[in-house]
């Protein structure tokens, strides 16, 4: 019987060897089974990005279009770069590329300290309940909607109905016109973004102060720095890497200037200053059906916001910091 086996191996030849490829794969496909209701959990995620993301990319040749309707994206006629030269030589795209860029860098220099400030300042608090107590004040208003925040400041600003114009009628004096006035439209767009938004950068932050070690804490310590030493010292350049990834952001999005938030706060008043790229696509794509236009600025927004972020973690590569790539 042993005999027989062994001819019959002689016959068939010595097994194949698995190659490293095959043995590579093999291992992926079985820790992908293994971890396969992990990766269910991706699906939606995955959908999202698939639908909202990669598909649109199909109709960027708009751009390079002029749009017929009734001949659809793929039968309209190419007309090169001509969408490109009408944006711009119109001067209304140009007042909004500045309103944006002044806007997002007037947040940038306004808002981005804020968040790291409380940060700071909440990790001081010796009491825990209290800070839990202000870090879920200061984060609630990151989940209402810019609707509802543009409600809260009409009811507080307006002149006629709001709380602040009926104060100053109260005292006889006359109210001071912050709706509407082309003076104050930024301000109002920086205060109630840092409303917003702060609370949210603030979790970041804290998040980030309670990876640093605390045996760097006690080191101080007994070498005699005092508290602000060791925040300035510690602290503050244990976050250096949140801060420069969220720098990074920030500058990258600088042609995102805010739609949500500046469509319920502007009006035709306001358009000098607070009149973005996005709402100029707004009125060109949706309003006028212009959509080869607003399909040409919103890419030539994307590729700006690409440049952006290359050059702004290029740079934070030249100042020490990791980077996103």
């Amino acid at each position: 019987m042993k005999t027989a086996v062994i001819n019959l191996k002689n016959l068939l030849g010595p097994a194949p060897e698995r190659t490293i490829a095959q043995i590579y794969w093999r291992k992926i496909m079985r820790r992908l089974w293994e971890d396969r209701f992990l990766y269910l959990l991706l699906l939606p995620g995955i959908a999202f990005f698939i639908i909202f993301s990669y598909a649109p990319m199909y109709g960027i040749q708009l751009a390079f279009k002029n749009y017929m309707v009734r001949d659809g994206i793929a039968g309209s006629p190419w007309v090169g770069l001509n969408n490109f030269r009408f944006i711009f030589r119109t001067d209304a795209f140009w007042t909004a590329v500045r309103n944006t860029v002044i806007i997002s860098f007037g947040r940038i220099v306004t808002g981005f300290p804020i968040p790291i400030i409380f940060a700071l300042m909440l990790n001081e608090l010796r009491s825990s309940k209290f800070r839990r107590v202000t870090q879920t004040v200061l984060y609630l208003p990151h989940f209402v909607s810019w609707i509802i925040v543009a409600a809260l400041i009409y009811n507080l600003l307006s002149v006629t109905t709001g709380v602040l114009g009926k104060l100053m009628i109260s005292m006889e004096r006359e109210p001071i016109r912050i709706l509407g006035n082309i003076n104050y439209i930024r301000g109002l767009i920086y205060v109630s973004s840092i409303w917003k938004g702060s609370g949210w950068g603030t979790i970041i932050y804290l998040a980030a102060i309670t990876s640093i070690d605390p045996v760097l804490y006690e080191a101080a310590t007994i070498d005699g720095a005092s508290r602000y030493r060791q925040i300035w010292h510690i602290t503050v350049p244990g976050l250096s890497f949140a801060i420069s990834i969220n720098l990074i952001l920030a500058v990258g999005n600088v042609m995102n200037a805010g739609f949500d938030q500046i469509f319920q706060l502007y009006n035709p008043g306001t358009f000098a200053r607070a009149d973005i790229i996005d709402t100029y696509v707004y009125r060109i794509g949706l309003i006028n059906s212009r959509f080869e236009i607003s399909t040409a600025v919103g890419l030539f927004k994307s590729v700006i916001n690409c440049i952006l972020v290359v050059t702004a973690n290029y740079c934070a590569k030249l100042l020490g910091q990791e980077g996103f790539f």
